[in-house]
């Protein structure tokens, strides 16, 4: 057996290397193996990682990799909650994930764009009266406001800031220590307390819940054993509906970086072409650094490629590899939104939300209203009147999750004629159906 298929010594532990490395450690191991699998070591566990398509579906089959007991603490104290439908397998992740799957519908994705939409058309009034505007901390902003009044949860608008601020700190210090780290759980823990008196009046009669919408969904769902969510859980359930909508402001910055880079997309997309909306969202998607991987446990000894892992080591996909792979995509440094043009995105080659079934398995089912966002925004940002000052524009690939250091700020904002408004809205509209 040769030392690259020899069970990870204990010393070779790659925790650190990790955190130094960010979203280069993982493709680096498997440059250095010459395949898409290596075996190592991570917080003590043994890790099988994985990429391709092929793999994904291996990832994403219960028969060999579980969720449950997958996620660490501190993921699951800033990130997802304690007792999330990410957690789970089987019925109870089936039974669970029933709560989401209005976010699959193409009438349920077309409102929160509308919401989100609107928001961004108030917002953008307001820029234009400012110096200088972060669109990064906008963004985040205009999400918030919108994703609250699609759930029917009530937000004052006054409130609407330091909410986001909660929002992005959560899904910022999930993968680090430290002062990120410490501020998401606070967030997360004043998040959940306000939602979970919110899901109490709900339930007491106090405060009224739009018929349909998630508020009452997630007041009213029973899980397999036929009990209620508690309202704790009930909070936590929707925090997962609206903080993984506010995290498009990543994808925001990052189409506004692209746009920056690259003016001759900035002029395609302001024709309002939706498939080249669609496509310009796949590939922000695909090109940006997002997620590094994701994680399970293995559910019985397995061997992917000749290489293994004991039952309840770590199984891990290599999201940021894997979107960067050039036997998938040719040249993955290079920012083309036409490839999506010419091939249409298959399911499990790219993932930048997971892979497989987004009814039945671990896909985010949130993936549509993220690419629908992203389509109707980035052609509303294509068309907003703007300079961009000098700032670090850098993108940290040791940071995660890593964004533009600046945060990207544009002055000297001009809101565009109504008339553009409305095509813009018209085309973000069309691309979320493709």
């Amino acid at each position: 057996m040769d030392a690259e298929r020899r069970p990870p010594h204990p010393l070779s532990d790659q925790t650190l290397a990790l955190l130094a490395g960010g979203y280069a450690w993982l493709p680096q191991r498997m440059r250095e193996s010459g395949e898409p699998v290596v075996t190592t070591r991570l917080m003590g566990k043994p890790v099988l990682a994985v990429r391709g398509p092929d793999a994904v579906r291996f990832f994403y089959d219960e028969r060999n990799v579980r969720r449950h007991g997958a996620i660490p603490g501190p993921v699951q104290a800033t990130l997802f909650g304690h007792g999330a439908v990410h957690t789970l397998d089987g019925t109870a992740h089936r039974a669970r994930k029933t709560l989401f799957l209005p976010l699959l519908q193409a009438d349920r994705v077309a409102g929160v764009v509308e919401q989100v939409a609107a928001a961004w058309d108030e917002a953008v009034a307001e820029w234009s009266r400012r110096p200088e505007a972060v669109l990064f901390d906008e963004a985040a902003v205009v999400l918030t406001r919108g994703v609250y009044r699609w759930a029917g949860v009530p937000l004052p608008d006054a409130e609407a800031g330091a909410v986001a601020r909660d929002l992005i700190a959560m899904v910022d210090g999930f993968a680090t220590p430290g002062p990120r780290h410490w501020r998401a759980r606070r967030a997360r823990r004043r998040q959940e307390d306000r939602l979970a008196r919110l899901v109490r009046d709900v339930r007491a009669g106090r405060t009224p819940a739009e018929p349909g919408s998630m508020l009452e969904r997630v007041a009213t769902h029973r899980e397999a054993s036929g009990e209620p969510l508690s309202p704790g859980l009930a909070a936590v359930e929707l925090l997962n509906v609206v903080r993984p909508t506010v995290a498009v402001s990543w994808f925001v910055a990052f189409a506004a970086h692209a746009l920056h880079r690259r003016p001759d997309v900035r002029d395609r997309l302001r024709e309002g072409d939706p498939v080249y909306a669609t496509a310009f969202a796949h590939e922000v998607r695909r090109f940006y650094p997002f997620a590094p991987f994701l994680g399970g446990l293995a559910a019985r000894d397995l061997s992917w490629r000749g290489r293994s892992v004991p039952e309840g080591g770590m199984v891990l996909l290599d999201v940021y590899g894997q979107n960067h792979d050039p036997a998938l995509w040719g040249d993955p440094y290079a920012f083309r939104p036409q490839r999506f043009v010419e091939h249409p995105a298959e399911r499990d080659e790219l993932i930048p939300q997971g892979g497989g079934d987004p009814r039945t398995g671990h896909r985010c089912p949130g993936e549509g209203v993220v690419l629908g966002l992203l389509e109707t925004l980035a052609v509303r940002l294509a068309r907003l009147e703007y300079e961009v000052p000098e700032q670090d524009l850098r993108i940290p690939l040791r940071r995660i999750p890593t964004r533009p250091r600046s945060g990207f700020v544009i002055t000297g904002v001009r809101a565009p004629e109504p008339h553009a408004d409305r095509a813009a809205a018209a085309a973000g509209a069309g691309g979320s159906r493709h």
